[in-house]
Formats: structure tokens, sequence, C-alpha cells
């Protein structure tokens, strides 16, 4: 099968690269094209099963806001006019999935949208209000093409990644909800026979697993339903992804899950060590966040309880 990027970009090079060249010629080099927002495709992890909605030929046009007033509405109905199949897919109609995804849009509505800024963030406070799956989201897919290097400034001032404070901070609140949701919580609530608690507290821990891994390669981690399956990808800690399967099979006991959560702290701890984010060898990793938290430089980051973001 082909995948719904690779998709989007022959769709772009074999029919809108024309269009553009040929109805909008004074404009063609300011226009940056790609494909890039929400969805399994713009993350490279489309399959047969996300080919039964939003998938098939499309992409984005990134305007200045100059330029979007100039041409904005002009060039959504040529985009209407490109082919309605291509390679044997359904062009995928913006006006079904909705504009901000597809076809022609101002790149400050593009940031606005997952970052609530029209530009890169510029404080430590700004980079702490965005959720890291808006992030990956503004970051996702490909860029095709941008001569002018307007959208792609602010794509890689994200890319870029966190302030490394921001960084730290985030770190240690994962370290804190691990420790406390699955190294100490998960074991007491089955002992308590508090089997709702116990998933909530299983849940709560795989989610910042998901997340410190994330964190420690430098990468946001998309929306929760394709967190684990990025894990693949690692350089850092990689064998969390095989130790987060086996922990969510309904065939592992509650004594090997307890197992595998100490195995998965193990590997974390090795990891912040590598990256001398701690002077300590303890598995509990609420004596770690404490030693990531001492790393911090900003004093107001510094002095926030362990657990906030």
């Amino acid at each position: 099968m082909i995948r719904g990027l690779e998709l989007a970009r022959e769709f772009y090079f074999q029919h809108g690269r024309d269009m553009l060249e040929s109805k909008f010629p004074a404009y063609r080099s300011r226009i940056a094209c790609g494909l890039a927002g929400e969805g399994s495709d713009c993350l490279g992890y489309d399959d047969l099963v996300s080919q039964d909605h939003d998938f098939g030929p499309g992409f984005c046009m990134w305007l200045t806001d100059e330029d979007e007033e100039k041409i904005g509405a002009a060039l959504r109905a040529a985009y209407m006019e490109l082919p309605d199949s291509f390679m044997g897919y359904r062009t995928r109609d913006p006006r079904s999935y909705g504009e901000q995804r597809l076809s022609a849009m101002r790149i400050s509505s593009f940031y606005l949208r997952f970052t609530g800024l029209a530009q890169a963030p510029a404080t430590l406070e700004q980079w702490r209000r965005i959720p890291e799956s808006f992030l990956s989201a503004a970051t996702s897919g490909a860029v095709f093409v941008d001569e002018s290097g307007e959208f792609s400034k602010i794509r890689e001032a994200l890319l870029a990644f966190y302030p490394e404070d921001v960084r730290l901070k985030k770190i240690a609140a994962r370290a804190a909800v691990m420790a406390q949701a699955g190294q100490y919580n998960y074991g007491r609530c089955l002992r308590r026979g508090e089997e709702v608690a116990a998933h909530a507290a299983l849940a709560e821990f795989i989610k910042a697993a998901c997340s410190m891994v994330y964190l420690l390669n430098r990468k946001y981690m998309p929306f929760y339903k394709w967190a684990h399956h990025g894990l693949k990808d690692m350089t850092v800690a990689p064998e969390v992804f095989a130790l987060l399967s086996e922990l969510c099979k309904s065939s592992t006991s509650p004594e090997r899950k307890t197992a595998l959560i100490e195995s998965i702290c193990i590997v974390v701890v090795k990891a912040l060590g590598a990256q001398n984010l701690t002077d300590i060898d303890d598995a509990f990793l609420a004596a770690q966040a404490p030693e990531i938290v001492k790393r911090i430089r900003d004093d107001t980051l510094r002095r926030m309880h362990v657990m906030a973001e």
C-alpha cells in the first residue's frame, strides 16, 4: 500500500505544482506546500485500517497573511478544480474535513491552531503551555516546497525542541508520576482490591512513561493513540516499547506487571544517568525527580511543584 504522506507528495508534484505555476505564477515561490497537522498519515503511521476515513490525496498550501488576503479565496477555488481521484484513491475534499487541514491557509492560522501563537514560542511560559501532542502535530508530516522559508522558519524553531529548562521540568514531572502511579499506587490499589483504581494508576504510569521516553529522545509525544507506536523509532530507551507491550497484555499477571514497571523505571534511570540528569543510582523515580529539578536554572520553574509542568 502507499502511505498517505507519499500519496500527498505525488499528488502535489503531479497536479498541484502545475496549478500554481499556471494560475499563480507571481506567487508560486511565496507559497509553501506540504502535508502537516493531525492524522496518522502525517505521522507516517497510517495503514490499511487508516483508509476507512479521512484518507486520500490532498495537500496544504501555507500563505503569509498578506498573500492570503490577496489570493486565498482564488487559491482555494483552484484547489477544488484539481482531479477528484488520483492513483486509484478519491481526492480528499477540504469541505468535508475542514479547510484548516487541507487546501490554502494562513501560516499564522496553522501555528495558532496548535500552539496558540502565530509564531514560535519566545518564553519558557509559552513553551510550557503548549501540549506535547499539539507540538507533535504542528511539526508532523513534510514540507514539499518552501522557497520563501516563512513556514519552515517557525517549523524549524519548534523542531529544535523545548528549551532545556522546560524539558527538565517535564522530565522531573514524569519521573514523579511514574513513581507515584506505577511504583507506589498500582500495587497498593491491588492489595486493597481497588481494581478500577489500579487500572487508572497503570494508565497514568503508561502515559508518563511514554512521555518520558519522548522527552529523553527530544521528540514530541503524539496523540495518545500513537504514543506507544512511536516508541519503536527511539534511540534512547528503545527497550520501553517491548516492556510496555508486555505490561498491557491481558495475560500478564499483576506480579509480572509490577516487575515490568520496575524494569521500565530502571531503563529510565540509566538514560537519565547517560544524559547527566542524575548523580544517584536509585530505581525509585521519586528519588530521581529532585535530582533533575536541581539542574533547572530558571528559578520559577525550579520552585514549582515537582508534578507541575
